[in-house]
């Protein structure tokens, strides 16, 4: 039987929905007044939560992937008190107040239109484009078992949480949440829950006009357990639905409520208007009147309800958080080096010693494709690194991602130690699976080839936002890859992922900058990398006639200058196009030509050196300068200047074979030498008419 504080609870965040968003005239009312009684119930009853520890190792997940609804998670997170944490510290203060929701949508607030997971503390994840909080959800389904695999031990379950993620028509609308519920089928992750808001109601109106599959069917289909509760208000039906899923060995669970949106108003109860603007003065009014609400009230948390919550979730996710503390004392005492691993790993610290396991690479022609060498350093560092894992959108035998070492194994129903992930033809799901484990604090890396990332920027996107250490593995970086053609020929990606704010893209010139590069990545705490590969063969470059490598450490760097006098022209190159310039640079020698040659692997990393260092690179007073990349030109204007000279793509590639290529568009050395000595021309001009 329902206890009236219940009700009153329930109501409490119907209301401080409805009203945080008729203040701030912006948002989404109807879901957080249809849900309310099922994130009531799923947080005061089921959910190992901890408010006073909101980052306890072995809490349950939510994850509302229906972000829009972020004022349903915003007053669970207020009436629980849940603290605030700033990175690996809990602090003592609430993580949202009553001032906060009263800023809901303002500027600088802890309560922004979608969820944010480095703003407020709580939030498991920042949601917000549809089916990406589904997406990571799996993620973290998937680390759970993985870190249960590796750190239990018998009597003494470390690691047993639950995965719950909140998701919408919308979410299901998504190809994303379709690739990811497939493989968390074919793995069996019955750690994980989807609770599925039906309430048939989209922006543009009823969800009839373009969405009329049987959901339930498709993902018995996907090998999911699949629950109805046919009424969002039947609380007793929902926890049948959760104890279902809690008794579920074998496969994830679907759990599908059917619910009216705008829940109680009586004028625009399931309609588009509840969806996605406030209801208006008039209507809330009505609606508090059908909930037996003051009218007039704002923000109004009636007595008891705090307690309510206190004594629900509150009592019991302290219980079960001391209890656990107490079960990793003794499991401390029993298996250290296991624990003091875990406590690195949820600082993301790395083991000890971990940089002398980056090889060196000797001088060498032939060379390497980047991809080849990447392999080599990611098998050697994986090895040393036991929570560094991650896989391919079934491409691993072409980004040289698979670790074979012994025991990595792959990662599958009947294995979940393995380190090596087959996400299948699925670069979207993967890269919020990738997502999901990094929030796990795993140190999660996910490939593809380089073209394919386009396919994947939402979630690229959200690793930054989110400032999570995950790791993008591009190959076939450029025209380079040849016959497979310009479909396959990444062009803009480059100029693309470089555009976005929070990631260091990373193009290494050779092996020796491909071992710099991993060095430089998995330093990284807060910040995604994108490391950028080639297929084909790269020289190793002498590094006792050139600069050394770790010169990336910096983003550029100077690799090569004249043997006498001031350099008279830069050539600047990233990738496979540096040895190009270095051979230029020899040949232009040759002639009398002072060049310098700067390897430009990561612009986001320069830019960050101080103004001393970068003028050290790139002085100012050199105008002569030539940038070589096989990709499109755009943006190359900030290092040659608006007189420079910017060998790069400006249109699709080709189907040829990869010299032929090089050829056509212009990447060779009679072109590099060509803009070199046009530039010092330019640059004597110049210099001639000032003076």
């Amino acid at each position: 039987m329902e206890h009236d504080l219940d009700r009153l609870s329930i109501d409490t965040m119907r209301t401080l929905a409805m009203d945080a968003v008729q203040k701030a005239n912006s948002g989404h009312p109807g879901t957080p007044m249809a849900m309310a009684p099922v994130a009531y119930t799923l947080w005061q009853e089921r959910l190992r939560f901890d408010p006073a520890d909101p980052l306890w190792p072995n809490r349950d997940r939510f994850v509302l992937s229906c972000g829009h609804a972020s004022m349903l998670l915003y007053s669970l997170l207020h009436l629980t008190q849940t603290r605030a944490v700033a990175k690996y510290e809990v602090l003592d203060k609430p993580t949202v107040t009553l001032d906060d929701i009263k800023k809901f949508r303002q500027l600088d607030s802890s309560t922004p239109g979608h969820p944010e997971y480095h703003l407020t503390g709580g939030i498991e994840a920042t949601t917000g484009p549809l089916g990406q909080g589904v997406g990571m959800s799996v993620g973290m389904a998937i680390a759970e078992r993985w870190l249960a695999t590796r750190y239990n031990r018998p009597g003494k379950a470390l690691i047993d949480y639950s995965v719950f993620a909140l998701c919408s028509d919308g979410d299901m609308m998504e190809g994303i949440s379709g690739e990811a519920a497939s493989i968390a089928g074919h793995l069996g992750l019955s750690n994980l829950c989807w609770i599925y808001d039906s309430n048939r109601i989209s922006i543009e109106g009823s969800t009839d006009l373009a969405f009329s599959e049987d959901v339930g069917a498709r993902f018995l289909a996907y090998g999911w357990n699949v629950r109805h509760v046919r009424d969002a208000e039947d609380r007793a039906s929902l926890r049948a639905a959760l104890a279902a899923f809690d008794r579920e060995q074998s496969h994830p669970t679907m759990i599908i409520v059917q619910s009216h949106i705008g829940y109680g108003a009586p004028h625009k109860q399931d309609t588009k208007e509840a969806h996605g603007e406030a209801l208006g003065e008039d209507e809330v009014r009505l609606t508090k009147r059908v909930y037996g609400w003051p009218e007039d009230a704002h923000f109004l948390v009636p007595d008891g309800v705090y307690d309510r919550f206190a004594q629900g979730i509150g009592a019991r996710g302290a219980e079960l958080n001391k209890e656990w503390r107490a079960l990793f004392d003794r499991y401390r005492a029993e298996h250290s080096d296991l624990a003091a691993e875990f406590d690195r790993m949820q600082r993301r610290e790395l083991p000890e010693g971990w940089e002398s396991a980056i090889p060196s690479f000797p001088a060498d022609e032939g060379g390497l494709a980047s991809r080849d060498s990447s392999g080599t350093v990611l098998n050697k560092l994986a090895e040393a690194i036991p929570f560094l894992l991650g896989g391919a959108a079934d491409l691993s035998p072409s980004t040289k991602t698979n670790l074979k070492f012994k025991d990595a194994g792959d990662f599958e129903v009947d294995n979940y130690a393995g380190r090596n992930f087959h996400f299948g033809i699925r670069e979207h799901a993967m890269g919020a699976i990738c997502n999901g484990m990094a929030l796990s604090k795993l140190r999660a890396y996910g490939s593809g080839f380089l073209i394919f990332s386009s396919y994947m920027r939402m979630p690229i996107r959200l690793s930054a936002l989110m400032e999570l250490p995950t790791t993008w593995i591009f190959t076939h970086d450029s025209i380079g890859l040849g016959e497979d053609g310009p479909t396959h020929q990444p062009i803009e990606q480059l100029a693309a992922l470089r555009a976005m704010p929070g990631i260091n893209t990373i193009r290494p010139c050779d092996a020796n900058e491909v071992a710099e590069a991993w060095r430089v990545v998995l330093k990284l705490e807060h910040e995604p990398c994108a490391l950028i590969l080639s297929r084909q063969k790269l020289p190793t470059l002498d590094r006792a006639k050139y600069a050394a490598a770790s010169g990336l450490a910096r983003g550029a760097y100077v690799l090569a200058d004249p043997k006498d006098g001031r350099p008279e022209v830069i050539l600047i190159g990233t990738g496979s196009e540096v040895s190009l310039c270095v051979q230029a640079h020899e040949a232009l020698a040759k002639e009398g030509v002072r060049s310098r040659v700067v390897s430009m692997p990561c612009w986001e990393i320069y830019e960050k050196q101080d103004q001393a260092y970068r003028d050290s690179v790139l002085p100012p007073d050199i105008l002569g300068r030539v940038s070589v990349e096989q990709a499109a030109a755009f943006g190359w204007e900030r290092y040659v200047g608006m007189n420079g000279t910017i060998i790069g793509m400006r249109s699709f590639g080709a189907s040829a074979p990869i010299k032929m290529l090089q050829d056509k568009f212009g990447f060779t050395l009679e072109k590099v030498m060509d803009a070199a000595r046009t530039q010092r021309e330019r640059t004597r001009a110049r210099r001639q008419a000032a003076e």
